[in-house]
């Protein structure tokens, strides 16, 4: 019996060729989005076999935008898009006009009427957000002063494509050839007006009610003690606020979905909501690459090579440039510079929906839609290679450069030289100073430990300013930062992030560098205590039964003396020896 299941065929079949391709892109050492966007390829109209339902596809993948953005604006804040305005904004629009000008002219040298040139220009100058989200969170590079500023430079892009999408409609008899309407000045400024206005509406909603209200129901939630209605409130939240954005404000889904995020991020409760919404977050991010991929028909690059060749140009030259002016203008350093220029080398949602716009308003041909989705696709799969061979000419600029700026103390990412070692010897190694990395530090510094601190964003001010205690910026997974940690000369690896995975490869590696080293470790769960063991942890801490123990300890006076606890659980090996100075 046949079923009509468009829902189920594209998680199945399009999750499951997702996985396999991304895992073989990660095998190989490229980016698994490549692997994503050929599986959307696979599914798509264009290529044999099974074909996913396009529009269905389309919307799950806004699901993916509204919950990357608003993952964002978790770990975002005001004062941090104050902070940037002063280079986001002058930067942004003169990129955004820059990038305009010059795929406006290569279209007219395709021969393509005005009013397409617009529209084409307008959709090679915006990136696509979830690609330089993905990669500013693969990087941990959100809350440093390059990942501030690139989010900045996306809410202006996004703004003026709003804009655009508002305007362009107005100005289409004009843009029709052969058309000669008059402008309607009066309702073209009124219109901008509206525009404008609503989008202040929207940001002030938020701002003096939304901080209260979405706060306020979160923490009533969480007194619930129900951590599947938590999951369902940050959920609705994330959507509906993002859905009124876009109904009631003629806002993107994207920004009211930042917007809501941001307004959530000043409450304590930030940090659980950015971990809850993770999953989902990135299964549906997998959703919006595979719907890029199937809009992609590979006989463009038979039919128009020569076209494609320019447009993609455009993107992977013209707008990487023009940032470098700009920056450099702006006084920025190259790490920042080179960084944004190489993120914003690629275009998506947003030139998809300008395109249909045009298409729609009769502006644009088959053709040109044809363009701008095939060199979207090839500036997304590319960009992963842009990103490396930028690292590799700023650390040439790094190297030959008499006198080179210093990069800001909160700076971490890939196009950074590699991190100085440390120069301790004897000294304990804390892995993340969260809540319970900080209460770790605080502890081994009253004992007397030099301490070295791996972190990747900034170290709290108490800690910052003792004379005991040094960070290291960086990923602790990965090869150059734990170079740079000296465990061959530590005497103590305490490992205080969440993940097991994560952490798991910390251990392995840091026993393989120095098999003496003692390494204690938190985990959650009974398999994570048994696989962080495995790999070579001599202590896991598990909170849940530390405080089951500690809890048991404080009735034992109360109970017989044959039925009182064990202080400790010597069977699981949990307890935390002291380890002495």
């Amino acid at each position: 019996m046949s079923h009509d299941t468009p829902l189920i065929g594209i998680l199945v079949i399009g999750l499951g060729l997702a996985f396999i391709l991304g895992t073989i892109a990660q095998r190989i050492r490229i980016s698994p989005l490549v692997g994503y966007l050929l599986a959307g390829i696979a599914v798509g109209p264009f290529t044999p076999g099974f074909v996913a339902d396009q529009p269905l596809a389309s919307e799950l993948s806004e699901i993916g935008i509204i919950l990357l953005m608003f993952g964002v604006g978790l770990h975002f804040s005001l004062k941090d898009l104050i902070a940037v305005r002063a280079i986001a904004v002058p930067g942004a629009l003169l990129q955004v006009v820059a990038s305009v000008a010059i795929g406006a002219g290569s279209a007219w040298l395709l021969g393509m009427s005005a009013g397409a040139c617009l529209i084409f220009g307008i959709a090679l100058s915006v990136a696509s957000t979830v690609v330089l989200l993905r990669t500013l969170q693969e990087q941990r590079l959100i809350e440093t002063e390059r990942g501030r500023l690139s989010v900045g430079w996306l809410i202006i892009q996004d703004l003026v494509t709003v804009l655009a999408l508002v305007l362009l409609p107005i100005f289409a008899p004009l843009m029709k050839s052969g058309a000669h309407e008059p402008i309607n000045i009066p309702g073209l400024a009124l219109t901008i007006a509206l525009t404008l206005g609503k989008v202040a509406a929207f940001m002030a909603l938020m701002l003096v009610v939304g901080r209260r209200v979405i706060p306020a129901i979160l923490h009533y939630v969480a007194h619930t003690g129900s951590r599947e209605l938590f999951r369902l409130a940050l959920l609705a939240l994330a959507l509906g606020v993002a859905f009124i954005a876009t109904e009631w404000f003629d806002v993107s889904f994207a920004l009211g979905a930042f917007v809501a995020g941001m307004v959530l991020s000043e409450s304590e409760l930030s940090h659980r909501a950015a971990a809850e919404t993770l999953p989902l977050r990135d299964a549906f991010a997998v959703l919006f690459f595979i719907s890029v991929g199937m809009l992609f028909n590979p006989l463009v690059l038979i039919r128009q090579p020569l076209p494609l060749l320019l447009t993609f140009l455009v993107i992977l030259v013209g707008t990487p440039l023009a940032v470098i002016a700009i920056l450099r203008l702006l006084r920025q350093p190259w790490n920042t510079t080179l960084f944004i220029a190489s993120g914003l080398a690629q275009i998506g949602e947003f030139s998809f929906i300008l395109a249909a716009l045009g298409m729609k308003m009769g502006v644009l041909d088959a053709r040109a839609q044809d363009l701008i989705l095939g060199a979207s696709i090839l500036s997304i799969l590319i960009n992963p290679f842009i990103l490396m061979a930028t690292q590799r000419i700023e650390a040439w600029i790094t190297r030959h450069t008499t006198a080179p700026a210093l990069p800001s103390q909160d700076e971490a990412g890939i196009l950074l030289p590699p991190p100085t070692p440390t120069q301790l010897e004897n000294h304990a190694v804390v892995v993340g100073c969260g809540r319970v990395g900080r209460l770790v530090v605080e502890g081994l510094v009253q004992n007397g430990w030099p301490v070295l601190v791996v972190e990747t964003g900034k170290l709290a001010d108490s800690f910052a300013a003792s004379s005991t205690i040094e960070l290291l910026v960086g990923n602790a997974a990965e090869a150059r930062t734990l170079k740079a940690m000296a465990l061959e000369k530590a005497r103590l690896l305490m490992v205080a992030i969440p993940e097991p995975f994560e952490a798991g490869q910390i251990i392995a590696q840091a026993k393989a560098i120095n098999p003496g080293l003692m390494v204690i470790a938190r985990a959650h769960f009974d398999s994570a205590v048994e696989h962080l063991k495995e790999l070579g942890a001599d202590h896991v801490i598990m909170g849940e039964r530390e405080m089951a123990l500690a809890m048991l300890a404080m009735t034992a006076n109360d109970l017989p003396f044959d039925s009182r606890p064990p202080l400790s659980d010597p069977s699981s090996d949990t307890g935390m020896e002291a380890v002495p100075v």
